[in-house]
């Protein structure tokens, strides 16, 4: 039977509703800033995909474009201004010091969770700022979005570690997504082996509330992948094999969240379910965690 393809936008619907619902109960509008630096055309697509998003909320998006010089102002204006309630930065701006770009986001404003705040609380599973446990910790957009539709897709069990006993593949081991999205998964129980140009990693975590460990791991693609329950990929790289059907476990789960095509059209014919992009969960989630940040600060 030919794989379930999956619809991002179908999925994400649901999430705006909701974040549509209480936008409209709020005092005042939201709005977020985006900086963005000119000719990076996959950065510029993003912020569209962000625009329309917040239109179709009731969010308002003011997008500023920004040179790698005055970046860092930009940041620290952004995040002065009390009007101002989120901020998305389209990396890459100023090469190496974008990680410091990603220091200077006030994190009550960092709606990417890509501040050392919020990636201490996701790599140390902490997934509560307050001692009530009423504040959820903001976790990057595209791992969430990837996590929600794994969800989606019938990944999940049930209980508090919802992918105990799942194998995974994570191709990708970016900063931003592939190592948090790993993390993430082992958090909630999967065994999950990243790769990268620099080889393989496990990651896993033996208890529930244990942070993951992260381990070099002695496996090729072919011994991973022929074990892997879910397999998720993101490699901006046409140079990348793509992952054909003879190399999957029959029933896997597959995730595309690459701007590029990194699965071979053959997988449909083994995967159980097949998501071929994200996007538009991605740009629901930073949405959302916009929404979450507020309320964090007006509970």
């Amino acid at each position: 039977m030919p794989a379930r393809v999956v619809d991002p936008a179908v999925i994400a619907a649901s999430f705006r509703t909701q974040v549509r619902a209480e936008l409209a109960a709020l005092p005042h509008p939201l709005t977020l800033v985006g900086l963005l630096a000119e000719g990076h055309a996959p950065s510029a697509t993003y912020a569209e995909y962000t625009r329309k998003g917040c239109t179709d909320v009731g969010m308002n998006f003011d997008l500023r474009t920004v040179t790698p010089a005055d970046a860092e102002r930009a940041v620290r204006d952004a995040s002065a201004d009390p009007a101002v309630h989120g901020i998305l930065v389209y990396y890459p701006i100023a090469g190496a010091a974008d990680g410091w770009l990603r220091e200077l986001v006030d994190p009550r404003k960092d709606i990417e969770g890509l501040h050392s705040y919020w990636a201490r609380c996701l790599y140390e599973n902490r997934r509560f700022v307050d001692a009530e446990r009423t504040r959820q910790a903001i976790l990057p957009s595209t791992p969430l979005a990837v996590h929600k539709l794994l969800e989606a897709a019938g990944a999940f069990g049930a209980g508090a570690r919802p992918l105990e006993g799942v194998k995974a593949v994570v191709f990708n081991r970016s900063e931003v997504v592939g190592y948090p999205l790993a993390a993430m998964m082992a958090h909630d129980g999967a065994s999950v082996v990243s790769f990268d140009v620099e080889g393989a990693r496990l990651f896993r975590s033996e208890a529930d509330g244990e942070a993951h460990r992260s381990e070099p791991a002695r496996i090729s693609r072919a011994e991973a992948l022929a074990e892997a329950d879910v397999i998720v990929t993101g490699v901006p790289s046409r140079a990348f094999p793509l992952v054909h059907a003879d190399e999957l476990k029959a029933g896997a789960t597959c995730v595309n969240f690459s701007t590029l095509k990194n699965f071979d059209d053959s997988v449909l014919q083994k995967a159980s379910v097949f998501v071929p992009r994200v996007g538009p969960m991605t740009v629901t989630m930073a949405l959302r965690n916009t929404l979450r940040l507020y309320k964090h600060q007006h509970a």
